[in-house]
Protein backbone atom coordinates (compact mmCIF):
# COMPACT_ATOMS: atom_id res chain seq x y z
CA UNK A 1 0.00 0.00 0.00
CA UNK A 2 1.10 3.72 -0.97
CA UNK A 3 2.21 5.83 2.16
CA UNK A 4 0.56 8.83 2.25
CA UNK A 5 2.74 11.94 0.99
CA UNK A 6 2.76 15.44 2.86
CA UNK A 7 0.06 18.40 1.33
CA UNK A 8 0.26 22.03 1.73
CA UNK A 9 -3.09 23.55 2.98
CA UNK A 10 -4.51 26.35 4.08
CA UNK A 11 -6.39 27.08 7.12
CA UNK A 12 -8.40 29.96 7.94
CA UNK A 13 -7.60 31.22 11.67
CA UNK A 14 -10.80 32.32 12.07
CA UNK A 15 -12.73 30.01 11.49
CA UNK A 16 -10.96 27.04 11.31
CA UNK A 17 -11.48 26.18 7.26
CA UNK A 18 -9.37 24.11 5.34
CA UNK A 19 -8.97 25.03 1.72
CA UNK A 20 -6.56 23.81 -0.86
CA UNK A 21 -4.99 27.29 -2.95
CA UNK A 22 -4.41 30.43 -0.77
CA UNK A 23 -7.03 33.43 -1.23
CA UNK A 24 -7.17 36.62 0.00
CA UNK A 25 -10.62 35.80 1.42
CA UNK A 26 -11.98 32.99 3.48
CA UNK A 27 -15.49 31.56 1.68
CA UNK A 28 -16.48 30.26 4.60
CA UNK A 29 -16.41 33.26 7.20
CA UNK A 30 -15.56 36.16 4.77
CA UNK A 31 -12.66 37.53 6.97
CA UNK A 32 -9.67 38.77 4.51
CA UNK A 33 -5.98 37.64 5.25
CA UNK A 34 -6.95 35.12 7.44
CA UNK A 35 -5.76 31.85 5.42
CA UNK A 36 -2.65 30.30 6.84
CA UNK A 37 -0.30 27.71 5.52
CA UNK A 38 0.13 24.02 7.00
CA UNK A 39 1.68 21.23 6.06
CA UNK A 40 -0.42 18.06 6.44
CA UNK A 41 1.60 15.03 7.25
CA UNK A 42 0.54 11.21 7.52
CA UNK A 43 -1.30 10.73 10.25
CA UNK A 44 0.66 8.90 13.39
CA UNK A 45 -1.41 6.71 15.50
CA UNK A 46 -1.83 7.84 19.38
CA UNK A 47 -0.08 5.96 21.89
CA UNK A 48 -1.94 5.98 24.50
CA UNK A 49 -5.53 5.72 23.58
CA UNK A 50 -6.66 5.22 27.22
CA UNK A 51 -5.53 8.46 28.05
CA UNK A 52 -7.58 10.20 25.59
CA UNK A 53 -10.80 8.13 26.24
CA UNK A 54 -10.75 8.88 29.87
CA UNK A 55 -10.22 13.28 28.66
CA UNK A 56 -13.84 12.96 27.57
CA UNK A 57 -17.43 13.65 28.71
CA UNK A 58 -19.85 11.76 29.85
CA UNK A 59 -21.32 9.37 27.42
CA UNK A 60 -25.00 10.21 25.92
CA UNK A 61 -26.19 6.88 28.13
CA UNK A 62 -24.92 8.31 31.41
CA UNK A 63 -25.83 11.92 30.86
CA UNK A 64 -29.07 13.04 31.23
CA UNK A 65 -30.61 16.61 31.56
CA UNK A 66 -31.69 17.98 35.07
CA UNK A 67 -34.41 20.78 35.92
CA UNK A 68 -32.71 24.26 36.82
CA UNK A 69 -35.28 23.56 40.43
CA UNK A 70 -33.81 20.89 41.21
CA UNK A 71 -30.28 21.55 41.18
CA UNK A 72 -29.37 22.16 44.99
CA UNK A 73 -28.40 25.81 46.02
CA UNK A 74 -25.76 23.92 47.98
CA UNK A 75 -23.78 23.00 44.35
CA UNK A 76 -22.97 26.56 43.85
CA UNK A 77 -21.14 27.01 47.32
CA UNK A 78 -17.72 27.32 47.53
CA UNK A 79 -17.56 27.11 43.71
CA UNK A 80 -14.51 29.99 43.85
CA UNK A 81 -11.24 29.38 44.82
CA UNK A 82 -8.96 32.55 45.95
CA UNK A 83 -5.85 32.84 44.00
CA UNK A 84 -4.33 34.67 47.17
CA UNK A 85 -3.30 37.74 45.28
CA UNK A 86 -6.08 40.40 45.54
CA UNK A 87 -5.39 42.08 42.28
CA UNK A 88 -5.47 39.74 39.92
CA UNK A 89 -8.76 37.83 42.09
CA UNK A 90 -10.31 41.41 40.91
CA UNK A 91 -9.96 40.72 37.31
CA UNK A 92 -11.27 37.54 37.48
CA UNK A 93 -14.52 38.86 39.51
CA UNK A 94 -13.86 37.43 42.88
CA UNK A 95 -11.50 33.88 42.13
CA UNK A 96 -10.72 31.37 40.01
CA UNK A 97 -13.93 29.79 39.16
CA UNK A 98 -13.82 25.52 39.33
CA UNK A 99 -14.57 23.59 36.39
CA UNK A 100 -13.30 26.84 34.22
CA UNK A 101 -10.91 27.36 31.57
CA UNK A 102 -9.02 30.47 31.84
CA UNK A 103 -6.47 32.09 28.54
CA UNK A 104 -4.24 34.60 29.54
CA UNK A 105 -2.01 36.30 26.66
CA UNK A 106 0.14 38.96 26.44
CA UNK A 107 3.79 39.90 24.51
CA UNK A 108 6.94 37.96 24.95
CA UNK A 109 8.57 39.05 28.14
CA UNK A 110 6.28 40.55 29.81
CA UNK A 111 5.81 38.28 32.89
CA UNK A 112 3.13 35.55 31.98
CA UNK A 113 5.04 32.54 33.60
CA UNK A 114 5.91 34.68 36.60
CA UNK A 115 2.33 35.68 37.34
CA UNK A 116 1.25 31.51 37.23
CA UNK A 117 4.11 31.00 39.21
CA UNK A 118 3.33 33.07 41.33
CA UNK A 119 -0.62 32.26 41.45
CA UNK A 120 0.33 28.27 41.54
CA UNK A 121 2.15 29.30 45.00
CA UNK A 122 -0.25 31.23 46.25
CA UNK A 123 -2.84 28.99 45.91
CA UNK A 124 -1.01 26.42 47.75
CA UNK A 125 -0.37 28.37 50.70
CA UNK A 126 -3.86 29.59 51.01
CA UNK A 127 -5.06 25.88 51.22
CA UNK A 128 -3.54 24.56 54.11
CA UNK A 129 -5.91 24.71 56.62
CA UNK A 130 -6.95 21.04 56.21
CA UNK A 131 -5.03 17.80 54.94
CA UNK A 132 -5.91 14.79 52.45
CA UNK A 133 -5.15 11.39 53.10
CA UNK A 134 -1.73 11.43 51.40
CA UNK A 135 -1.00 14.05 52.99
CA UNK A 136 -1.56 17.28 50.88
CA UNK A 137 -3.86 20.09 51.60
CA UNK A 138 -7.72 20.00 50.38
CA UNK A 139 -8.26 21.56 47.18
CA UNK A 140 -5.11 22.93 46.80
CA UNK A 141 -3.22 21.00 44.46
CA UNK A 142 -1.76 22.66 41.40
CA UNK A 143 -0.33 20.80 38.15
CA UNK A 144 1.92 23.30 36.09
CA UNK A 145 3.16 21.96 32.49
CA UNK A 146 5.43 23.84 30.84
CA UNK A 147 6.39 22.92 26.90
CA UNK A 148 8.73 26.10 27.11
CA UNK A 149 11.10 25.54 29.94
CA UNK A 150 13.16 22.60 31.88
CA UNK A 151 12.22 21.77 35.64
CA UNK A 152 15.51 23.36 36.72
CA UNK A 153 14.91 26.67 34.89
CA UNK A 154 11.52 27.07 36.83
CA UNK A 155 13.04 25.70 40.11
CA UNK A 156 15.38 29.35 39.16
CA UNK A 157 12.86 31.21 38.91
CA UNK A 158 11.24 29.54 41.89
CA UNK A 159 13.92 30.34 43.87
CA UNK A 160 13.32 33.92 43.00
CA UNK A 161 10.07 34.46 43.61
CA UNK A 162 10.13 32.18 47.19
CA UNK A 163 7.63 29.80 45.76
CA UNK A 164 8.46 26.96 47.71
CA UNK A 165 5.22 23.99 48.21
CA UNK A 166 4.69 20.69 48.42
CA UNK A 167 1.82 20.63 46.01
CA UNK A 168 2.76 22.34 43.36
CA UNK A 169 3.90 19.66 40.69
CA UNK A 170 5.67 20.80 37.41
CA UNK A 171 5.55 18.58 34.51
CA UNK A 172 8.15 19.54 31.53
CA UNK A 173 6.08 17.92 28.69
CA UNK A 174 4.31 18.75 25.05
CA UNK A 175 2.82 15.16 24.67
CA UNK A 176 -1.27 15.54 25.01
CA UNK A 177 -1.41 12.40 25.45
CA UNK A 178 1.18 12.08 28.01
CA UNK A 179 -0.07 15.37 29.99
CA UNK A 180 -3.56 13.86 29.95
CA UNK A 181 -2.40 10.59 31.78
CA UNK A 182 -0.35 12.95 34.33
CA UNK A 183 -3.38 14.56 35.31
CA UNK A 184 -5.31 10.81 36.01
CA UNK A 185 -2.29 10.47 38.29
CA UNK A 186 -1.93 13.78 40.13
CA UNK A 187 -5.63 14.91 39.91
CA UNK A 188 -5.13 18.29 40.83
CA UNK A 189 -7.58 21.43 41.68
CA UNK A 190 -5.37 24.04 38.93
CA UNK A 191 -3.78 22.72 36.24
CA UNK A 192 -1.08 25.46 34.19
CA UNK A 193 -0.55 25.01 31.03
CA UNK A 194 2.13 27.02 29.68
CA UNK A 195 1.75 27.35 27.00
CA UNK A 196 -1.04 25.90 25.06
CA UNK A 197 1.13 26.38 21.30
CA UNK A 198 3.87 23.99 22.53
CA UNK A 199 1.46 21.48 23.06
CA UNK A 200 0.92 18.37 19.82
CA UNK A 201 -1.06 15.40 19.39
CA UNK A 202 0.25 12.83 17.67
CA UNK A 203 -3.59 11.96 15.84
CA UNK A 204 -2.56 15.09 13.83
CA UNK A 205 -0.49 15.88 10.91
CA UNK A 206 0.24 18.89 11.56
CA UNK A 207 3.02 20.86 13.70
CA UNK A 208 2.49 22.31 16.88
CA UNK A 209 1.25 25.50 17.22
CA UNK A 210 -0.26 25.20 14.10
CA UNK A 211 -4.20 26.30 13.41
CA UNK A 212 -5.36 22.35 13.78
CA UNK A 213 -2.94 21.61 16.58
CA UNK A 214 -4.41 24.73 19.26
CA UNK A 215 -7.97 23.86 18.30
CA UNK A 216 -7.82 20.70 18.73
CA UNK A 217 -5.20 20.93 22.05
CA UNK A 218 -7.73 23.49 23.77
CA UNK A 219 -10.86 20.77 22.79
CA UNK A 220 -9.20 18.17 24.97
CA UNK A 221 -8.07 20.41 27.96
CA UNK A 222 -11.63 21.98 28.04
CA UNK A 223 -13.46 18.92 27.74
CA UNK A 224 -11.24 17.13 30.40
CA UNK A 225 -11.92 20.33 32.44
CA UNK A 226 -15.73 19.91 32.05
CA UNK A 227 -15.62 16.39 33.33
CA UNK A 228 -13.73 17.39 36.41
CA UNK A 229 -13.71 19.21 39.70
CA UNK A 230 -10.59 21.08 38.39
CA UNK A 231 -9.68 24.52 36.43
CA UNK A 232 -7.37 25.07 33.68
CA UNK A 233 -5.45 27.96 32.70
CA UNK A 234 -4.07 28.16 29.46
CA UNK A 235 -1.21 30.40 28.34
CA UNK A 236 -1.40 31.91 24.66
CA UNK A 237 1.13 33.65 23.04
CA UNK A 238 -0.05 36.81 20.57
CA UNK A 239 1.07 37.39 16.87
CA UNK A 240 2.73 40.97 15.79
CA UNK A 241 -0.50 42.15 15.51
CA UNK A 242 -0.98 41.57 19.26
CA UNK A 243 -4.31 39.38 19.11
CA UNK A 244 -3.89 36.04 20.22
CA UNK A 245 -2.33 33.23 18.14
CA UNK A 246 -4.31 30.75 16.66
CA UNK A 247 -8.03 30.16 15.79
CA UNK A 248 -10.77 32.66 16.88
CA UNK A 249 -12.60 29.97 17.93
CA UNK A 250 -10.57 29.81 20.88
CA UNK A 251 -11.45 32.54 22.41
CA UNK A 252 -15.10 31.51 21.91
CA UNK A 253 -14.59 28.09 23.62
CA UNK A 254 -12.31 29.29 26.84
CA UNK A 255 -14.54 30.68 29.53
CA UNK A 256 -12.59 33.48 30.62
CA UNK A 257 -10.22 35.32 28.42
CA UNK A 258 -6.85 37.87 30.57
CA UNK A 259 -4.64 40.03 28.23
CA UNK A 260 -1.77 40.74 30.45
CA UNK A 261 -0.49 44.47 29.11
CA UNK A 262 2.19 46.88 29.96
CA UNK A 263 5.08 47.94 28.72
CA UNK A 264 8.38 45.90 28.74
CA UNK A 265 10.63 49.16 29.89
CA UNK A 266 8.66 50.39 32.76
CA UNK A 267 7.55 48.35 36.00
CA UNK A 268 3.70 48.43 36.00
CA UNK A 269 1.81 45.40 34.46
CA UNK A 270 -2.29 45.22 34.50
CA UNK A 271 -4.38 42.02 34.23
CA UNK A 272 -7.71 42.96 31.98
CA UNK A 273 -10.49 40.87 31.58
CA UNK A 274 -11.44 40.46 27.53
CA UNK A 275 -14.04 38.22 28.62
CA UNK A 276 -15.77 36.73 31.82
CA UNK A 277 -18.29 34.39 32.17
CA UNK A 278 -18.54 34.64 35.89
CA UNK A 279 -17.71 38.23 36.63
CA UNK A 280 -16.99 41.69 35.07
CA UNK A 281 -14.90 42.42 32.45
CA UNK A 282 -14.63 46.58 33.54
CA UNK A 283 -12.40 45.29 35.99
CA UNK A 284 -8.37 45.25 36.23
CA UNK A 285 -5.97 44.16 38.61
CA UNK A 286 -2.45 46.28 38.82
CA UNK A 287 0.96 44.64 39.49
CA UNK A 288 4.31 46.34 39.44
CA UNK A 289 7.71 43.85 37.92
CA UNK A 290 10.50 43.86 40.96
CA UNK A 291 13.34 41.53 41.24
CA UNK A 292 11.20 39.46 43.52
CA UNK A 293 8.20 38.79 40.87
CA UNK A 294 4.95 40.66 40.43
CA UNK A 295 4.07 42.83 43.55
CA UNK A 296 0.14 44.07 43.70
CA UNK A 297 0.15 47.73 43.44
CA UNK A 298 -3.51 48.02 45.78
CA UNK A 299 -3.07 51.86 45.68
CA UNK A 300 -2.17 52.58 41.77
CA UNK A 301 -3.45 56.04 41.93
CA UNK A 302 -0.67 56.85 44.79
CA UNK A 303 1.79 55.45 42.45
CA UNK A 304 0.80 56.97 39.49
CA UNK A 305 1.07 60.61 40.56
CA UNK A 306 3.68 60.43 43.49
CA UNK A 307 6.17 61.60 41.15
CA UNK A 308 4.46 64.31 39.74
CA UNK A 309 6.88 67.66 39.44
CA UNK A 310 4.79 70.63 40.68
CA UNK A 311 4.35 74.36 39.09
CA UNK A 312 5.36 72.54 35.85
CA UNK A 313 3.82 73.34 32.08
CA UNK A 314 1.77 70.75 30.56
CA UNK A 315 0.93 68.54 33.66
CA UNK A 316 -2.93 68.09 34.52
CA UNK A 317 -4.08 64.87 36.13
CA UNK A 318 -7.60 62.81 35.59
CA UNK A 319 -9.67 60.25 37.00
CA UNK A 320 -10.86 57.18 35.04
CA UNK A 321 -12.57 54.31 36.21
CA UNK A 322 -11.47 50.82 35.61
CA UNK A 323 -14.52 49.24 36.59
CA UNK A 324 -15.82 50.01 40.19
CA UNK A 325 -12.02 51.28 40.93
CA UNK A 326 -11.15 54.90 40.03
CA UNK A 327 -7.74 55.55 39.34
CA UNK A 328 -5.74 58.66 39.24
CA UNK A 329 -3.26 59.38 36.14
CA UNK A 330 -1.69 62.37 35.20
CA UNK A 331 -1.33 63.34 31.34
CA UNK A 332 1.25 65.66 30.62
CA UNK A 333 1.33 67.63 26.71
CA UNK A 334 4.01 69.21 24.97
CA UNK A 335 3.49 71.62 22.27
CA UNK A 336 6.63 73.23 20.22
CA UNK A 337 6.75 75.29 17.33
CA UNK A 338 7.26 72.59 14.34
CA UNK A 339 10.16 72.56 11.76
CA UNK A 340 8.29 70.53 9.28
CA UNK A 341 5.62 71.53 6.74
CA UNK A 342 3.32 69.12 8.48
CA UNK A 343 2.92 69.33 11.85
CA UNK A 344 3.49 66.02 14.11
CA UNK A 345 0.58 64.52 16.38
CA UNK A 346 1.51 61.87 19.04
CA UNK A 347 -0.40 60.33 21.59
CA UNK A 348 1.01 57.78 23.94
CA UNK A 349 -1.35 56.11 26.36
CA UNK A 350 -4.35 57.45 24.80
CA UNK A 351 -6.78 57.60 21.95
CA UNK A 352 -5.12 58.92 18.38
CA UNK A 353 -8.36 59.87 17.04
CA UNK A 354 -10.27 61.66 20.15
CA UNK A 355 -6.47 63.24 20.50
CA UNK A 356 -7.33 64.71 16.98
CA UNK A 357 -10.77 65.79 18.08
CA UNK A 358 -9.57 67.67 20.91
CA UNK A 359 -7.37 69.91 18.81
CA UNK A 360 -9.43 70.72 16.36
CA UNK A 361 -12.16 71.96 19.55
CA UNK A 362 -9.00 74.13 20.59
CA UNK A 363 -8.09 75.81 17.35
CA UNK A 364 -11.95 76.27 15.97
CA UNK A 365 -13.69 77.03 19.24
CA UNK A 366 -10.42 78.60 21.31
CA UNK A 367 -8.79 80.01 18.62
CA UNK A 368 -5.10 78.41 19.36
CA UNK A 369 -2.91 78.58 16.68
CA UNK A 370 -1.76 74.79 16.66
CA UNK A 371 -1.91 74.19 13.07
CA UNK A 372 2.12 74.81 12.58
CA UNK A 373 3.52 72.94 16.09
CA UNK A 374 4.11 69.40 16.97
CA UNK A 375 1.91 68.37 19.76
CA UNK A 376 2.95 65.23 22.10
CA UNK A 377 0.39 63.46 24.69
CA UNK A 378 1.38 60.96 27.15
CA UNK A 379 -0.01 59.33 29.54
CA UNK A 380 2.82 58.32 32.75
CA UNK A 381 2.81 55.10 34.39
CA UNK A 382 2.12 53.22 31.09
CA UNK A 383 -1.79 53.29 31.87
CA UNK A 384 -3.85 53.39 28.68
CA UNK A 385 -6.49 55.74 28.44
CA UNK A 386 -9.90 55.07 26.12
CA UNK A 387 -12.18 57.30 28.64
CA UNK A 388 -14.17 60.33 27.43
CA UNK A 389 -14.13 61.48 31.20
CA UNK A 390 -10.50 62.42 30.33
CA UNK A 391 -11.05 65.45 27.71
CA UNK A 392 -11.20 68.17 30.28
CA UNK A 393 -7.50 66.93 31.64
CA UNK A 394 -5.83 66.82 28.00
CA UNK A 395 -7.19 70.29 27.06
CA UNK A 396 -6.00 71.42 29.89
CA UNK A 397 -2.30 69.80 29.53
CA UNK A 398 -2.01 71.13 26.40
CA UNK A 399 -3.90 74.78 26.89
CA UNK A 400 -1.12 75.12 29.55
CA UNK A 401 1.86 73.59 27.53
CA UNK A 402 0.96 76.27 24.49
CA UNK A 403 0.55 79.25 27.09
CA UNK A 404 3.23 77.95 29.08
CA UNK A 405 1.43 78.51 32.17
CA UNK A 406 1.58 75.57 34.74
CA UNK A 407 -2.06 73.69 35.98
CA UNK A 408 -2.12 74.24 39.91
CA UNK A 409 -0.75 71.18 41.96
CA UNK A 410 -4.03 70.31 43.75
CA UNK A 411 -6.57 70.76 40.29
CA UNK A 412 -8.09 68.19 38.60
CA UNK A 413 -9.76 67.76 35.38
CA UNK A 414 -13.16 65.62 35.29
CA UNK A 415 -15.30 66.03 31.69
CA UNK A 416 -16.37 65.01 28.37
CA UNK A 417 -15.69 68.23 25.74
CA UNK A 418 -18.32 68.09 23.07
CA UNK A 419 -17.32 69.88 19.26
CA UNK A 420 -18.67 72.89 20.52
CA UNK A 421 -16.96 73.34 23.31
CA UNK A 422 -19.21 72.25 25.64
CA UNK A 423 -18.39 70.49 29.27
CA UNK A 424 -20.67 67.13 29.25
CA UNK A 425 -21.20 65.06 32.48
CA UNK A 426 -19.44 61.28 32.54
CA UNK A 427 -20.94 58.42 34.90
CA UNK A 428 -19.38 57.53 38.23
CA UNK A 429 -18.64 61.11 39.22
CA UNK A 430 -19.36 60.87 42.52
CA UNK A 431 -16.74 58.11 42.99
CA UNK A 432 -14.28 60.00 40.88
CA UNK A 433 -14.50 62.67 43.14
CA UNK A 434 -14.18 60.68 46.63
CA UNK A 435 -11.17 59.73 44.85
CA UNK A 436 -9.77 62.97 43.80
CA UNK A 437 -10.39 63.98 47.44
CA UNK A 438 -9.05 61.01 48.74
CA UNK A 439 -5.93 61.84 46.98
CA UNK A 440 -5.73 65.52 48.51
CA UNK A 441 -6.62 67.64 45.66
CA UNK A 442 -8.39 70.90 46.49
CA UNK A 443 -9.72 71.98 43.18
CA UNK A 444 -12.36 69.57 41.12
CA UNK A 445 -12.77 70.89 37.62
CA UNK A 446 -16.58 69.15 37.30
CA UNK A 447 -19.04 69.99 33.94
CA UNK A 448 -21.75 72.16 35.56
CA UNK A 449 -24.25 69.20 35.26
CA UNK A 450 -22.20 67.26 37.61
CA UNK A 451 -21.39 69.94 39.65
CA UNK A 452 -25.21 71.25 40.30
CA UNK A 453 -25.75 67.47 41.61
CA UNK A 454 -22.80 66.82 43.73
CA UNK A 455 -22.60 70.37 45.44
CA UNK A 456 -24.85 68.84 48.11
CA UNK A 457 -22.81 65.66 48.46
CA UNK A 458 -19.33 66.71 49.00
CA UNK A 459 -17.26 69.90 50.00
CA UNK A 460 -18.55 72.93 47.58
CA UNK A 461 -15.55 74.71 48.22
CA UNK A 462 -13.23 72.05 46.31
CA UNK A 463 -15.80 71.74 43.32
CA UNK A 464 -15.42 74.17 40.11
CA UNK A 465 -17.79 74.20 37.26
CA UNK A 466 -16.87 74.25 33.90
CA UNK A 467 -19.63 74.69 31.27
CA UNK A 468 -17.41 74.92 28.19
CA UNK A 469 -13.56 75.15 26.74
CA UNK A 470 -14.07 78.74 26.96
CA UNK A 471 -14.09 79.31 30.94
CA UNK A 472 -10.98 76.29 31.27
CA UNK A 473 -7.78 78.68 30.70
CA UNK A 474 -9.91 80.80 33.74
CA UNK A 475 -8.22 77.91 36.17
CA UNK A 476 -5.01 77.64 34.20
CA UNK A 477 -1.87 79.46 35.62
CA UNK A 478 -3.88 80.81 38.34
CA UNK A 479 -1.51 79.70 40.87
CA UNK A 480 1.81 80.21 39.19
CA UNK A 481 4.81 81.00 41.41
Amino acid sequence: MAQAKEKIVYVCSSCGAVFDKWSGKCRECGEWNTLEEEIQKPVIPSKAPHARQSSSLLSSAEQKSIRLKDIPDGMTDGIRIKTGMHELDRALGGGIVKSSVILISGEPGIGKSTLLLQLAGSCCTSGMDSQSADGCPDGRRILYVSGEESAAQIKLRAKRLNVQNDTLFLFCETDADAILAEIDSVKPDILIIDSVQTIFDRSLSSSSGSISQVKQISQLFISRTKSCDMATVLVGHVNKDGAIAGPKLLEHMVDVVLHFEGDRTRSYRIVRAAKNRFGSTNEIGVFEMTGEGLEEVGDPSMRLIEDTPKNVPGACPVCVMEGTRPIIAEVQALVSKTPFPTPKRIGNGTDFNRMSIILAILEKRLGMRLYDKDVYINVTGGLRLDETSTDLGIAAAVISAARDKSVPADMIAIGELGLSGECRAVPGTEARVAEAVRMGFNKILLPQRSYEKMRSKSNEKLLCPVRSIFNLSEYIGNDQN
